[in-house]
């Protein structure tokens, strides 16, 4: 890591001890051409040996290790509380940074002080295939990820204010994160796993902030690497290669997310567009998962605490 700037961002890696994955990730934070790094890696293994190894091949990491696997959201804000930083890079383990990532990313900051959030151009593995150039907000309201497995061809090489960042490579300024905390909570724990970039945008949003995408900082994604099936890496349909119990959090998760931000007038101007998604996603789970309807059901209890 080349020295050139003195600001300073913490890196929080969320892992569940694929040890490939994590090892092409931290060795891309290595090479990193902005200087002054807080690496954090938030181990949800529960694995020793696999801890060992980390810290023995990356001894400038700061590692937390958890007794059991905590999921996403709280050992994201387990790592914001251990980081000291003014500026938070939230990454998935399946992800390789271009050596100039953070210090073109960083830039997307200083356009606004009002920008919260920032994501560069985020590929497939292939590096022709376009993973995410940042979120926008649907009719039916889920988070759109803008490109999502579209060839690129340089249509987003324009930098432009955008809704959200995909939680995978998720920029976040911590000014934001304190402005929009539940309590004494980042990211909403209740959600586990899913949706809570989604969550984490809206309430940005309606609190003020802005995000920004800027195609000059690129990623790779093995999309769904850490919690798919091994076929259904960087396959499109995630439904299909996911668990009966990650499908039933990535449905729950949409009402929740949906019923804390939403507004009643916005509701009911997207009613329409909202019912015919329910729809056609009622009718795919009876078709395809007709098991999950039962754990739904059986769950309304959770909908009902969210």
């Amino acid at each position: 890591m080349k020295a050139e700037s003195n600001k300073i961002v913490s890196v929080i890696v969320v892992t569940c001890g694929k040890a490939d994955f994590l090892k092409d990730c931290l060795d891309s934070l290595k090479a990193q051409t902005f200087s002054g790094l807080q690496l954090i890696v938030i181990d949800n293994s529960t694995d020793v040996e696999f801890t060992k190894s980390i810290r023995s091949s990356y001894p400038f990491v700061q590692i937390h290790s958890n007794p059991k696997n905590l999921f996403y959201c709280q050992a994201l804000n387990q790592g914001i509380n251990a980081s000291s930083a003014g500026f938070l890079l939230c990454l998935n383990d399946d992800v390789v940074l271009d050596k100039d990532y953070i210090r073109e990313a960083i830039k997307g900051f200083e356009h606004d002080p009002k920008v919260g959030l920032v994501s560069g151009k985020i590929m497939r593995s292939d590096k022709k295939t376009i993973d995410s150039t940042g979120l926008s907000l649907s009719l039916y309201r889920t988070a759109k990820e803008r490109g999502y497995g579209a060839k690129d061809s340089s249509q987003f090489q324009k930098e432009e204010y955008i809704f959200g960042v995909n939680g995978a490579v998720a920029f976040y300024r911590r000014q934001m994160l304190e402005d929009i905390k539940q309590g004494d909570e980042y990211f909403d724990t209740r959600l586990r796993i899913f949706y809570e970039d989604l969550d984490i945008a809206w309430r940005g949003q309606r609190a003020g902030w802005r995000g920004f995408y800027t195609p000059r900082a690129v990623a790779f994604h093995i999309r769904g690497g850490t919690v798919r099936s091994e076929g259904g890496i960087n396959k499109a349909y995630a439904r299909r290669f996911l668990s009966d119990d990650l499908n039933l959090l990535l449905i729950i998760n949409r009402y929740a997310v949906m019923r804390k931000n939403e507004s009643l007038i916005d509701f009911l101007v997207h009613l329409p567009f909202i019912a015919l998604f329910e729809l056609f996603s009622w009718s795919y789970i009876l078709f395809t998962r007709p098991k999950l309807i039962k754990k739904i059901l059986e769950n309304q209890i959770v909908l009902k605490n969210k």
